[in-house]
């Protein structure tokens, strides 16, 4: 009995330290498998345009079937591309060139991985309703006379499509004063506006819903001060190709016509969340799905 009670401690101390080994095993184990759910979470850049949104939530919605977790980040667009260089950000879906966002490319061009264009054929300046039949080139503004309050409504401050449209400002010498506001808060006013058959002008661009649903044009910008037609193309943060090869190569088979882009706009914009109106998109293009996510 002595003997034994001679060697009781030595019992338990073997004991706690394979409990206490368990527990770091367990604890290790646990480390292990949240990192590898980490791993799998995609972080997308999404900025408040119609047209990012409506991509953006498509796109949670393929990865979500690929068995990935999305996380939609709402970031300006200075942020996002700060946040693709610090790799913050895994995926940034709207990249304007080559002019809208030639300043950021310059600024990160060997910092983001450049991919690939998915629309091709933008539009972007000011628009006013089609009623405003006087009115059809940026410089028609210079000398209307409808306009109490010469004021155009734009969206958010810092926005590209805003430092350009204080260049036109300047450029066609025009004397206005520039709103910043949001996208909702710009078509609200653009709707209400429509609605008493008042005058207004906005920052706009194509590709984008109001065109469909709405009376509007887009003024001749005869001094080309918003550049040329461009292309939407999507950036990565350096080193997404390797953690997430299939990622890539799926999205840099992503490609949208105009028909097609603006009904997933359309079908966004009549749901009653975002998500469901992609999910009713998708459910009804998924062989064009196919096509980007099959292997070849």
């Amino acid at each position: 009995m002595r003997q034994w009670k001679k060697w009781l401690p030595a019992f338990m101390m073997a004991g706690l330290i394979i409990l206490t080994a368990c527990g770091e095993s367990s604890e290790e184990g646990s480390g292990d498998q949240q990192s590898a759910e980490e791993s799998d979470t995609i972080h997308i850049g999404m900025n408040n345009w119609a047209e990012n949104v409506a991509v953006s939530n498509m796109w949670k919605l393929i990865l979500e079937d690929q068995g990935y977790t999305v996380e939609l980040e709402q970031v300006e667009k200075g942020f996002l591309y700060e946040a693709l260089a610090s790799g913050d950000l895994d995926i940034g879906t709207e990249i304007w060139l080559p002019n809208t966002d030639q300043p950021f490319y310059e600024k990160y061009k060997d910092e983001i991985d450049w991919r690939e264009t998915w629309y091709e054929g933008t539009e972007l300046g000011l628009a006013v309703p089609t009623y405003m039949e006087d009115i059809n080139t940026i410089e028609d503004l210079k000398d209307a006379e409808q306009f109490s309050d010469n004021q155009i409504v734009g969206i958010s401050a810092g926005a590209s499509i805003m430092n350009l449209t204080e260049e036109a400002i300047g450029e066609y010498d025009l004397d206005y004063s520039l709103l910043s506001s949001g996208e909702p808060t710009m078509i609200t006013e653009l709707k209400n506006a429509i609605a008493d058959e008042e005058p207004i002008a906005v920052t706009l661009w194509k590709p984008h819903w109001v065109f469909a649903e709405m009376d509007v044009k887009l003024l001749e910008d005869t001094k080309n001060v918003y550049g040329d037609s461009e292309n939407i193309s999507y950036a990565a943060r350096l080193g997404l190709k390797e953690d997430h090869p299939e990622v890539v190569k799926w999205w840099d088979s992503f490609e949208l016509d105009d028909n097609q882009l603006g009904s997933l706009m359309a079908s966004i914009n009549e749901a009653d969340s975002e998500e469901e109106g992609a999910r009713q998109w998708l459910d009804e293009h998924q062989d064009l799905v196919d096509e980007w996510t099959t292997e070849s």
